[in-house]
């Protein structure tokens, strides 16, 4: 496996960022043309964008990696928000109900996103790695939406499903489901011109276009 590679660094600052970003301003609920949904999708669909430079440009033992650093790092804000706000505040300083209103988190919702990031993330690399090679390299859009539909599908319904199951009623989480599944899926086809873009110059200068003919697609192998 290579070790020399420009920007590998930087494609994985980018994804590890917009993950943990994600995380911290995803309590907040928008309504985004009458769509109700988590701010987090105004940029944790980057994540998927950078998921799939990830695969198409470095191969999936690369991005298996960076997925797994992404959640290490995801882990470790939210150990840290936890902690900081157990400890005492300051007999001056007021903010300390906004703080656990805002940063607080339920271990339910914890658990759910988790869940939802590696089923997801994963799914989504193993399904660009394979129709990569089923069209021999052709047809990038067909990889990046296609993927992108089944692993934002499976995040959408594991983390709706883990967090709300028995206290939304059937009806709304299905509804809940498709809405983030459909509004992310759609970031990923508008952004379809920029995934064109960053894979196209980085293939360039990594001199790189990796196949996955004899990789081991194992989520919890570290090594190629």
């Amino acid at each position: 496996m290579r070790s020399n590679y420009r920007y590998l660094n930087l494609v994985t600052a980018i994804f590890t960022t917009c993950l943990v970003i994600a995380n911290i301003i995803a309590v907040k609920l928008v309504d985004i043309f009458r769509l109700i949904v988590p701010a987090a999708v105004v940029i944790f669909p980057i994540s998927y964008i950078f998921g799939d430079v990830l695969t198409e440009v470095y191969g999936y033992a690369r991005a298996r990696q960076v997925i797994w650093v992404g959640f290490s790092c995801n882990l470790l804000a939210v150990v840290a928000i936890w902690v900081a706000g157990l400890l005492p505040a300051a007999g001056f300083w007021n903010g300390q109900a906004a703080y656990e209103q805002i940063l607080g988190y339920t271990w339910r919702l914890l658990a759910a996103s988790f869940a939802a990031y590696l089923v997801g993330e994963f799914l989504n690399s193993l399904v660009l790695a394979k129709l990569k090679i089923a069209t021999r390299g052709r047809w990038l859009w067909l990889r990046t939406i296609g993927s992108t539909l089944i692993g934002e599908g499976a995040d959408s319904l594991v983390f709706i499903s883990l967090a709300f199951l028995g206290s939304v009623p059937q009806d709304q989480m299905l509804r809940l489901i498709v809405t983030q599944w459909l509004f992310k899926s759609g970031y990923e086809v508008a952004a379809t011109p920029l995934t064109y873009a960053v894979v196209n110059f980085l293939k360039r200068v990594e001199n790189e276009d990796h196949y996955d003919y004899h990789t081991d697609f194992s989520p919890f192998k570290l090594s190629e």
